[in-house]
């Protein structure tokens, strides 16, 4: 015995003979929707209309997913002010945009020995990026780089 349920259909108990003979005539499917229930529910339904349905939301929620574009900004531990300036504006371009930026400071050779001064520059671009970013993780050395993480405020805003 079965509790039935659809559009189009009395709401009642039947064997599931005569719930699926039900289903038939009208063209429909036999779906069970709550098997712990006493008696279980099933519903008639268009099953593959249902899994359409069902698809075609996940779609629509993943096309409405913030997609996160990751920009990567480039520096050497003895960059001077103008190259400083350049890559600046650069970041400003892709916060304003929306955009993560991972900013690092790359050693070469033996220039790994100027760690400071990758650290100092690292920090003093977060803090000329202030009105435009944030910083999601601060300087850390792995390997030869040193990385920095900067989300733009207006992803922060919209989340």
């Amino acid at each position: 015995m079965v509790r039935v349920v659809g559009e189009n259909v009395d709401s009642d108990i039947k064997t599931i003979r005569e719930a699926q003979n039900l289903a038939d005539q009208l063209g429909l499917d036999l779906v069970e929707i709550a098997p712990t229930a006493n008696p279980p529910v099933c519903k008639i339904m268009d099953y593959k209309k249902f899994l359409y349905e069902q698809k075609k939301k996940q779609k629509e929620i993943k096309a409405n997913a913030a997609k996160v574009v990751v920009k990567e900004i480039r520096m050497g531990p003895n960059t001077d002010d103008h190259d400083f300036n350049f890559k600046l504006k650069h970041a400003i371009k892709f916060l304003e945009e929306g955009a993560k930026l991972k900013v690092f400071v790359f050693f070469k050779g033996r220039s790994i020995i100027y760690k400071e001064k990758g650290e100092v520059i690292l920090l003093r671009f977060a803090q000329e990026l202030e009105d435009y970013g944030k910083v999601e993780q601060l300087p850390k050395l792995e390997g030869k780089r040193m990385i920095m993480f900067i989300s733009s405020k207006k992803t922060a805003k919209k989340n």
